[in-house]
């Protein structure tokens, strides 16, 4: 994440308030509010993360070709939760990002490795679902046979 995007970025909270009291925060009113962040963070990560959006894409293809060979409903399924995971992972690697860039841009060893293992994290989940994908084309090709 570039400087010039965490400048452009709003940091309010969904609820619009200043400030958030998490005493009166329960019950349905914390179902709601949690409901309205991650909303809230899937339309920043959407608009500000080119890796997010470009997943997003790749699964547009992976998913209804997955889901057209698959001899199971178990194999969607799995390719679907390979994918969010995906998308997980990738919001959690942009958390880490962005908790870093707000420390500092400046170099550190420490800062470094720590985006480097977000990146390492979200490597490893587009792995699992190349080897999903993979399988569920596999399969369809020697079930044809």
């Amino acid at each position: 994440m570039s400087p010039t995007i965490i400048d452009n970025m709003k940091t309010e909270h969904a609820d619009k308030s200043p400030s958030f009291d998490k005493k009166t925060n329960t019950g349905l009113t914390h179902l709601l509010n949690a409901t309205r962040f991650s909303l809230a963070g899937l339309k920043s990560a959407f608009k500000h993360e080119s890796a997010f959006r470009q997943e997003l894409m790749a699964f547009g293809f992976l998913v209804p070709t997955g889901a057209y060979l698959a001899s199971s409903l178990g194999q969607v399924v799995g390719l679907l939760s390979a994918c969010c995971f995906v998308l997980s992972v990738e919001l959690l690697n942009s958390g880490i990002e962005a908790a870093i860039d707000r420390i500092g841009t400046e170099h550190h060893e420490l800062s470094k490795l720590a985006k480097d293992y977000g990146s390492a994290a979200v490597m490893m989940s587009l792995i699992m679902v190349g080897i999903v994908w993979a399988y569920i084309v596999l399969e369809s090709l020697s079930i044809g046979q």
